[in-house]
């Protein structure tokens, strides 16, 4: 079984011997909703690569201590994967933040695009972003990562279309494209970009500016996939064509 993975700030110059105690809310959960005892093997990680596993030594009601056993310093896995993720209504945000963080995206954007229900402003922006960090800090917990995805502040579009710009591969998904996702060459290493559009689509000048900007406009097939699963299919597809998943 795998071990359960609980976050610290950094992991940097640790080492098996020494001791690393865990702090805060992160630790209250532990101990108090999950019963963290000493004797219990546990997994740390910073989310910058750094993992250590260890046994927990001491607890309080808020923090617990833990004699590291062995440390592992993994590289950040390539291509990396961004995807840039337009806001759906409800709780679907969530759910779209969750299972792209599980399938290893390495940074997820939220963007107001035009036709977005869900709108981010004032004290909204500040608890639905924290929300989004949120989901993505347990998820990367949950799927034991090493490297835990970036979700950086609602982006406008003049900022989606500079990511798209700078990735070494860019697709939007767009349910009347004409070329096949199946169908471009992926790379080995670089940045892959996905562009996920909300549930009433992209715009028409929204896509010619995407595709203006570098990016292939494709479809996943006959299905039309909501707004919160549509990107986690695409990156899966996409991953299976590389070395992160032995595609090649």
């Amino acid at each position: 079984m795998t071990l359960p993975q609980h976050v610290v700030p950094s992991l940097v110059g640790v080492v098996a011997g020494a001791t690393v105690t865990v702090e805060g809310d992160e630790a209250h959960h532990a101990v108090v909703v999950r019963r963290l005892r000493v004797g219990e093997s546990v997994m740390l990680a910073d989310g910058a690569g750094a993992v250590v596993t260890g046994e927990v030594s001491a607890t309080t009601k808020r923090s617990f201590d833990v004699r590291v056993d062995q440390v592992d310093v993994r590289t950040e896995p390539t291509p990396t994967v961004t995807v840039v993720q337009a806001l759906p209504k409800g709780e679907r945000g969530e759910l779209a933040v969750e299972v792209l963080t599980e399938i290893g995206a390495a940074r997820i954007v939220p963007w107001g695009a035009a036709r977005s229900v869900a709108i981010w402003k004032g004290e909204r922006a500040a608890k639905s972003h924290a929300k989004w960090q949120s989901t993505a800090r347990e998820a990367a917990k949950q799927s034991r990562r090493a490297w835990h995805p970036v979700v950086p502040p609602l982006a406008a579009t003049a900022e989606v279309l500079a990511l798209v710009g700078g990735a070494d591969l860019a697709v939007v998904l767009h349910e009347d494209a004409s070329e096949p996702l199946s169908a471009l060459a992926v790379p080995d290493d670089g940045e892959i970009l996905v562009v996920v559009g909300p549930e009433g689509g992209l715009t028409d000048d929204e896509v010619a500016a995407l595709v203006g900007a570098g990016a292939v406009a494709v479809r996943l097939g006959d299905e039309v996939l909501r707004t919160s699963t549509a990107g986690v299919a695409a990156v899966a597809a996409l991953l299976a064509r590389t070395p992160r998943w032995g595609g090649r």
